[in-house]
């Protein structure tokens, strides 16, 4: 009897660890949707998107905040779409600037240009943020009081749940966007060729502004998504998480978007998995406060041994 309870136990914090995984990578994915989109279009790395990540974040926080405080008459979920709808107007917005000021004079800039100037951008945007709502950390109001939810000895909350179905509803609905879409078509013929693409009539620059667009609205629901799975928002949050999201891309294959989802998904699971597991053997001294270790040693060995990544191609085929 006391082997058949440890195994119970072993195989319930599998379960456990592998949903904790699931959940994370889920949101790895939808950022690094927001990385393999405009590297798939452009041919560049948008070191911004964390930034816009986190100023997603911030929008939303603050809507919730000013409308759900104590004695509100608003109700929770229409607070919560007031924030998402905020979040995301001023991030498609701040994207557009980005893609018009920043990137656009840099298209035909050696590779490097746009890099380091994608470095540049999201330190001002971090700062900026702080001057507006401080250093300090912002918790969210206790709006909805999350329900438990407890399944074959795994435990989920109600939030972490809509977390899930919405980012994967999202993934699905932007892979039929790009496959059947007249937009995501000229978005496609773009990635393949811009000149070809433009004799046949599609506006290479107006594809250009709409994938980054999109990239930066994707990314409010994904800083969204992280605000609710935290409970908090900080202006440094965008910083970490986008490296992490950048590090799903490569490992999935950037410019694949397939593989940004695939990437995140495997990214979150190795997280959950190594940091929990590999904590317990050491006894504590690799566990989840080394979680970010086990990230970038996944960045390093991809790009040692298989740099276009597990779904990606060369830059001619990718699709």
């Amino acid at each position: 009897m006391p082997f058949l309870f440890c195994g119970v136990l072993i195989v319930e914090t599998f379960l456990q660890q592998l949903v904790n995984g699931l959940l994370l990578g889920s949101i790895y994915a939808l950022v690094a949707l927001g990385y393999t989109m405009v590297y798939g279009i452009l041919g560049i790395i948008n070191f911004s998107h964390g930034a816009v990540v986190m100023i997603g974040a911030m929008v939303a926080m603050s809507v919730i905040m000013a409308l759900g405080g104590t004695g509100s008459s608003v109700s929770p979920v229409i607070i919560l779409l007031l924030a998402a709808v905020a979040s995301l107007i001023v991030c498609t917005v701040l994207g557009l600037v980005i893609e018009r000021t920043t990137y656009r004079p840099l298209r035909y800039a050696p590779k490097l240009a746009p890099l380091i100037t994608g470095i540049g951008i999201s330190l001002v945007i971090q700062y900026a943020a702080a001057l507006i709502w401080g250093r300090q950390y912002m918790s969210l109001p206790d709006l909805i009081k999350p329900e438990k939810i407890v399944f074959g000895g795994v435990q989920i909350t109600s939030t972490q749940g809509f977390i899930f179905v919405l980012d994967c509803a999202i993934m699905a609905a932007l892979l039929w966007f790009v496959k059947a879409s007249r937009m995501g078509r000229a978005m496609r013929a773009t990635e393949q060729n811009p000149e070809v693409a433009g004799l046949m009539g599609v506006d290479a620059t107006r594809v250009f502004a709409f994938t980054f667009a999109l990239g930066a609205a994707i990314g409010a629901v994904a800083g969204i998504m992280v605000m609710l799975y935290y409970g908090q928002a900080h202006y440094l949050m965008g910083a970490m998480l986008g490296l992490k999201a950048f590090t799903a891309a490569v490992l999935g294959g950037i410019g694949s978007i397939p593989g940004a989802m695939l990437g995140g998904i495997l990214l979150g699971l190795i997280e959950a998995l190594a940091s929990g597991y590999i904590g317990d053997l050491t006894g504590g001294i690799f566990g989840s406060n080394y979680r970010d270790v086990f990230a970038f040693l996944v960045l390093v060995l991809v790009l040692m041994f298989k740099p276009s990544g597990l779904m990606g191609t060369h830059s001619g085929d990718r699709a």
